[in-house]
């Protein structure tokens, strides 16, 4: 019998002094020229912070282990697939860098009150159930 699956993914939300580390996408096929959040999706046998480690690492070289991740909000959300979005904080004091400069063409700090007005819609929404302490919400049903 095949069985109903959702989409997971791992996302970082890293925020010093205030300020968010967003990135802006490029050549990706998906909201390019929006700002997002460092992340990925999990792989076969792989947990949620593994993947969390793993992507962060490719994204912008912060080397963070599996339990290094606090989990501060899930999203269920709809989009042409079904999906669950695991946003994750972690404290670290190395320098992110763009790894990925095919896929990403700015790495940058916003205040975490003034996203930029390019974000990407449902990481806003993310980012804000975050900062109002919200641990879960629903988008597109």
């Amino acid at each position: 019998m095949n069985r109903f699956k959702m989409i997971a993914s791992s996302y970082l939300i890293l925020v010093r002094n205030g300020n968010i580390l967003l990135l802006r996408r490029k050549n990706t096929g998906y909201e390019d020229g929006k700002y997002s959040l460092p992340a990925g999706h999990v792989e076969d046998n792989e947990s949620l912070t593994e993947a969390a480690s793993r992507e962060i690492f490719e994204e912008i070289g912060i080397q963070l282990k599996p339990t290094d991740f606090t989990l501060v909000h899930v999203m269920h959300r709809r989009e042409k697939d079904i999906r669950v979005d695991f946003f994750f904080t972690a404290q670290s004091t190395q320098e992110p860098i763009n790894k990925e400069p095919h896929r990403c063409d700015d790495l940058s700090w916003f205040p975490l009150e003034h996203l930029p007005v390019n974000t990407v819609p449902y990481i806003r929404q993310a980012i804000q159930s975050f900062t109002k302490k919200q641990f879960y919400s629903e988008r597109g049903w």
